[in-house]
């Protein structure tokens, strides 16, 4: 028993803050932003505006190009490091507005890899035969945690949500995943707070990073994630229609492109448009390459993630 991907769908808030805005924010321009991370605008959530939210819109969205109700499903995993309680889980909130009451229904944090992580969960859930349609999804308003008065970090962040739905298939469809962690790289992406440790008690509580380290490691694990997808299943670079990577930063991506030797035509890119959505980026640049056509049935599909932890990992997926 395999899982492959039916349909997908993906959400963003409907205010734009571009390049020009943050000029009038914080010391910086917009060709400096452009220059160094490819971005142009990205989209914020409102005060008003949550993770639940968006992961409906994007759910229903995937329903939608399913053609299936919500009541088919026996499953739902998020990827999310910015849920709206700390319990009820995000998932349990969506399953509520979904109306499909009884099923398991949870998050995982994995930051930017939650979405990777999530899939790979629902697979195995899958292949072992304890669930036949899965919504998976990567949501994020990670925003919320950013301080705009910090060029370094305020310029990088979006946020969105991106879905996918899973289903039972003879034929394989995620062939495989590919995860890893390495906690010795904790202190260089990372948020300083949580319930267990000096909740809303410390100062300058925001996202915190060191950006020159981040893209040395970045570019180093993505690489080899995949390349490890591709030894895995005995297939080379030229095997792959598709990179689908987070969507960090054009230089990370550009880097990772090189190392394969794969045309920037073959890379789905978002960032411009979207800045980094966290764990919603690969949903939400494979939902916007599903609907404009360029991702087809067959398509060989390369996904790799890279978030603070650090975590990260890969997919190989024939779409």
């Amino acid at each position: 028993m395999y899982s492959r991907i039916l349909a997908t769908g993906s959400a963003l808030p409907a205010r734009v803050v571009t390049n020009s805005d943050l000029e009038k924010m914080v010391d910086t321009s917009d060709e400096w932003i452009r220059a160094r991370t490819g971005i142009s605008q990205r989209h914020v959530a409102g005060d008003d505006e949550t993770v639940c939210d968006l992961s409906e819109k994007a759910a229903l969205k995937a329903l939608e190009m399913a053609g299936m109700d919500a009541k088919e499903l026996d499953l739902i995993v998020m990827g999310t490091t910015t849920p709206d309680q700390i319990f009820p889980n995000t998932a349990v909130l969506l399953q509520e507005r979904l109306g499909v009451f009884g099923i398991p229904a949870f998050t995982l944090e994995a930051a930017c890899s939650g979405f990777i992580y999530a899939l790979s969960v629902a697979d195995q859930f899958i292949r072992a035969g304890n669930a036949k349609c899965v919504l998976v999804l990567g949501a994020e308003k990670i925003t919320s945690l950013i301080d705009w008065t910090d060029r370094n970090t305020c310029v990088l962040f979006g946020d969105g949500a991106g879905a996918v739905i899973l289903t039972a298939s003879d034929e394989p469809g995620i062939i495989s995943t590919h995860l890893h962690a390495d906690g010795r790289y904790k202190d260089l992406l990372y948020f300083p707070s949580g319930p267990g440790k000096n909740f809303r008690t410390i100062a300058n509580d925001y996202l915190q990073m060191k950006g020159a380290e981040v893209f040395k490691v970045a570019v180093t694990t993505l690489g080899a994630a995949v390349e490890e997808a591709l030894q895995a299943n005995g297939l080379s670079k030229s095997d792959i229609d598709w990179l689908i990577p987070h969507q960090a930063n054009t230089r990370i991506i550009q880097a990772i492109a090189k190392r394969l030797d794969l045309p920037m035509e073959q890379v789905i890119m978002t960032v411009e448009f979207h800045g980094n959505t966290s764990a919603a980026s690969i949903p939400l640049a494979l939902d916007t390459a599903v609907r404009d056509g360029r991702v087809k049935r067959g398509d060989m599909l390369l996904l790799d993630a890279f978030g603070g932890g650090f975590t990260w990992g890969s997919a190989l997926v024939k779409f």
